[in-house]
C-alpha cells in the first residue's frame, strides 16, 4: 500500500466520523429532540476538532461548521421553550 492510499484511508475515516456526528445532530433537530441534539453537538465538535488537528479540515472551516451547527441547535432550543 502506498503512502497516498494510506493517507486517503485515514482521511476518509476521520471524515466519516465528523460527517456522521453532524448528521445525527441534524436528524435529532429535525425530530425536535433538543436534548439529543445538544449531546450530539458535543460529539460533532469533538470530531471536527480532531479533523482539524489531523489536518483533514482547515481551522477556519472547522470554526465555521461548529458555529453554524451551534447556531442551529441554539435557535431550536430557544424556539422550543
Amino acid at each position: 500500500m502506498g503512502v497516498t492510499e494510506r493517507n486517503t484511508q485515514k482521511n476518509n475515516k476521520i471524515k466519516g466520523q465528523y460527517r456522521s456526528a453532524i448528521k445525527l445532530t441534524k436528524i435529532a433537530l429535525s425530530k425536535g429532540e433538543i436534548d439529543k441534539a445538544q449531546e450530539y453537538l458535543k460529539k460533532s465538535i469533538k470530531a471536527l476538532d480532531k479533523a482539524s488537528q489531523k489536518n483533514v479540515l482547515t481551522k477556519n472551516g472547522v470554526a465555521r461548521m461548529k458555529s453554524r451547527l451551534n447556531k442551529e441547535v441554539k435557535t431550536a432550543a430557544l424556539a422550543k421553550k
